[in-house]
């Protein structure tokens, strides 16, 4: 007899379509899929009874881990006193008031103003650039309406977000990208810069690639450019040095919006409150989500600045109201998870330990894979981190892409126990573990990942 798990898997295939999945293996049971059935920590664990390390906290979004009592008791409360109400045309709501002004006060970088909320990373930045077009309306110049992204971005999967994220594999069969979406260099030194490079002169090469576009486009054409302070799923690439500085120099002299997608990055990820204030940004715009919440409750955010909403307000004032919005922007329940999120994160010093366990995790796999035959590259910064396989790393020569390298790392991990993530374009293996992880458990995830380099090398040829 088939038990409830196998019951529910079956129907699974006959009625869920995943998003990123292979619609004809999943269907037809050639892909295996896991009924994820209770988690706490670090761990998930699935309807088998199978436990595993959750190293990339779902999808970068667990900070505070899992199975957080504290959590379900603020949810279930604010459920109670008010399950929803719209925040259109003045209406409001305790949590969402108190939200914003903690995320202004206390999270964001200087020069911020407002918050405008969504549910995710995508609809968030569909507003940032929705936003940057009604701005350039408002101050009459109609033909400053071009996005710059950059190559192996990701941004989200939507039209306008989809088109905004820098891999083909997002627009194959899409229609994708828009015409008003451009791309300029990726800040990848190590796959991208000249042999015999410093990072000083490719840092100069991404300016002049950047400079060349606006020069061929036409600044007033342009209306803003966005940008991960470390790019997330195009391969967790943290910038080189003086990379952020230079850029935002052209931007300023283009008079460009600098629109940071803090999706990944944000609440502690890095080791410092948002990659902004890690690299020291000045954004006119900035998306939050996935930590916002810890992924308990689906909610994000775009931080305005002073300068932009200066122009929303004229805006208002000669054109009347802005019609943008979503039915749960500001939703109640879950600017009550967010604040519970924050009060966790800054009671435990999360942003504090990630920087600690962080410098520790990316120590660790240096000492463990820089020597490694088929890893080119260890990267990261803070709990972000990435090994990038290659087939030889002297050459730096990748797998033929046939072999799916880093897929088959992942499986291998996941059958220790380890869940990661390929990542990209190329052969990566993505680590973004909770926050809450010690250095015991880095150990643990590092000392997995090795094992599961070695079961997948069978597989890979490095000659």
């Amino acid at each position: 007899m088939r038990t409830q798990g196998e019951l529910t898997l079956e129907t699974d295939r006959r009625h869920l379509m995943h998003p990123g999945t292979h619609a004809s293996d999943h269907a037809s049971g050639q892909l295996d899929v896991r009924l994820m059935t209770r988690a706490t920590g670090i761990r998930i664990e699935d309807h088998a009874g199978r436990s595993y390390i959750d190293a990339f906290a779902g999808l970068y979004c667990v900070n505070i881990g899992y199975g957080r009592e504290e959590m379900a008791d603020a949810i279930a409360a604010q459920t109670r006193q008010l399950s929803f109400y719209h925040t259109y045309a003045g209406f409001s709501n305790d949590p969402a008031v108190e939200l914003s002004r903690r995320l202004i006060e206390e999270w964001a970088p200087p020069g911020m103003k407002k918050v405008f909320y969504g549910m995710s990373g995508s609809d968030a930045n569909e507003t940032q650039i929705k936003l940057a077009w009604y701005y350039n309306n408002v101050l009459g110049r109609p033909r400053k309406k071009k996005i710059i992204a950059r190559q192996r971005s990701y941004h989200g999967s939507g039209i306008a977000t989809g088109s905004l994220t820098g891999q083909p594999k997002f627009h194959a069969g899409f229609d994708l990208p828009m015409q008003q979406v451009l791309h300029t260099a990726s800040p990848d030194f190590y796959r991208d810069a000249r042999p015999g490079a410093s990072e000083a002169e490719f840092v100069a090469d991404c300016v002049e690639h950047l400079e060349q576009l606006i020069a061929r486009e036409g600044a007033g054409t342009i209306a803003a450019f966005f940008g991960e302070p470390v790019m997330g799923s195009g391969g967790i690439v943290p910038p080189p040095a003086g990379y952020w500085p230079a850029i935002q120099a052209v931007l300023k002299r283009h008079d460009i919006l600098f629109a940071v997608d803090e999706v990944v990055c944000g609440f502690g990820r890095l080791g410092s409150r948002t990659g902004s204030e890690h690299y020291g940004l000045e954004p006119d715009l900035m998306s939050v989500a996935k930590g916002l919440t810890s992924g308990y409750l689906p909610l994000s955010g775009v931080i305005v600045s002073e300068r932009v909403w200066d122009v929303i307000e004229r805006g208002s004032r000669e054109q009347g109201a802005m019609n943008h919005g979503w039915t749960y922007s500001g939703h109640p329940v879950c600017a009550a998870a967010a604040l519970t999120n924050l009060d966790i994160i800054e009671r435990e010093q999360l942003v504090r330990h990630a920087a600690d366990v962080g410098a520790y995790f990316q120590t660790r796999l240096h000492e463990e894979f820089d020597a490694h035959p088929l890893v080119g590259n260890v990267r990261g910064v803070g709990m972000l981190a990435a090994l990038e396989l290659m087939a030889d790393k002297t050459e730096r020569r990748p797998f033929p892409a046939a072999l799916k390298a880093s897929q088959r790392v992942a499986q291998a991990a996941l059958a220790r126990g380890l869940i990661v993530r390929a990542l990209g374009t190329n052969d990566i293996v993505g680590f973004a573990p909770p926050l809450v992880a010690t250095r015991a458990d880095i150990d643990e995830i590092v000392a997995i990942t090795r094992h599961a380099l070695h079961d997948a090398g069978d597989g890979l040829s490095v000659s």
